[in-house]
């Protein structure tokens, strides 16, 4: 037996391989400290000899006396669970490029409005509206794992016990500094109601009722938020089809097997795509159209109708000429193609 067998070898923590070169560690099984360290040290001289990067340890709760000795060999907080902590270790002689913590709190405005364009609104027991008298619409934090528009279904019922359909989002609002530090994200949705009679929450929620939109947009406090008047006006303009928001579409997704939303505006793609038929306008740059300046696109010095016609699917053109607009098929032989301007694209439907 040679002196290098009588060596005790030490036991490596078991490792998964990340996507970027780093391992991670899910610690299950009780140890003390001596034993974690001798087998860390080990580990890491075995894993640098890899070329790995980041390590990963993900801490269960039962084994937070181990968290010292981590910290002491150099790893550090990255974030933390109800049932575990996770900390990280960067192996190289190089500033580390371990992805940061979460940076976003994601919530949910529920904006529900019935058929009498009346808006379901509460008042909250606690929050920043705490006392004021005001009305708004329920709000609420999106639950991990839970898509946007179900929470703002669930907002709905939980607060008033209505049930919600879900139609799109309206808009959102970035924010920072907002909650421990982090950034959040707030996206305002609009909803139709499926019911109307109302059972309060009374953890949360003082009171809650059906509010006309105009006296709900005529509340005191508008003047104070420029947020809530820019919702207001939002929804003032999507009454008046001058407004379409984004709503839910289920496509495939890359990281799981569930499908995923995108949001989007469906009823302008849909619209896009329905052009069979669609125009283009050409003017001559020492042509103006009308009292007010043109809308600007690229000058073309020598416009290739064949490509640029082919790459817009047009069917007809527009030609700006002795001060009238003259319809005619794509095939038209212009007397030159130098020096004209695309003005506009649009469905010859329109024309």
């Amino acid at each position: 037996m040679t002196a290098e067998d009588q060596v005790p070898k030490i036991e490596l923590l078991t490792w998964t391989d990340d996507e970027y070169g780093g391992v991670i560690v899910e610690m299950d099984k009780p140890m003390d400290s001596a034993t974690l360290l001798s087998t860390l040290r080990a580990s890491i001289s075995h894993w640098k000899q890899l070329g790995k990067k980041g390590v990963w340890i993900k801490l269960p709760i039962y084994l937070v006396s181990l968290v010292e000795a981590l910290v002491k060999e150099g790893f550090w907080y990255h974030h933390a669970e109800p049932k575990y902590l996770m900390l990280v270790y960067w192996i190289p002689d190089s500033a580390d490029t371990i992805p940061a913590n979460a940076t976003h709190r994601v919530g949910v405005g529920s904006f529900v409005v019935n058929e009498k364009q009346e808006v379901l609104v509460v008042q909250e027991k606690s929050g920043h509206f705490q006392g004021s008298g005001a009305w708004k619409f329920p709000t609420g934090v999106v639950d991990q794992g839970e898509d946007i528009c179900a929470a703002a279904v669930r907002e709905v019922k939980e607060e008033t016990g209505v049930d919600a359909e879900f139609l799109e989002v309206m808009a959102f609002r970035q924010s920072h500094m907002s909650f421990f530090e982090k950034s959040d994200l707030f996206f305002v949705c609009l909803l139709r109601p499926l019911s109307s009679d109302i059972q309060v929450q009374e953890v949360e929620i003082e009171a809650a009722k059906w509010m006309p939109f105009d006296e709900y947009a005529a509340q005191p406090i508008m003047e104070k938020y420029e947020l809530m008047k820019y919702i207001n006006d939002i929804y003032s303009a999507k009454i008046d089809g001058q407004y379409s928001g984004f709503t839910p579409v289920s496509t495939a997704s890359n990281f799981s097997k569930k499908n995923i939303y995108l949001y989007l505006n469906a009823g302008g793609l849909k619209k896009r795509n329905s052009f069979e038929t669609r125009c283009i306008m050409l003017m001559h740059p020492s042509i103006w159209f009308g009292k007010g300046k043109r809308k600007e696109y690229p000058k073309h010095t020598e416009l290739h109708m064949d490509r640029i016609l082919k790459n817009l699917k047009i069917s007809s053109l527009l030609h700006f000429h002795s001060g009238a607009i003259q319809k005619r098929p794509v095939n038209t032989k212009l007397q030159t193609t130098r020096n004209y301007q695309i003005i506009d694209v649009f469905p010859l439907e329109s024309f």
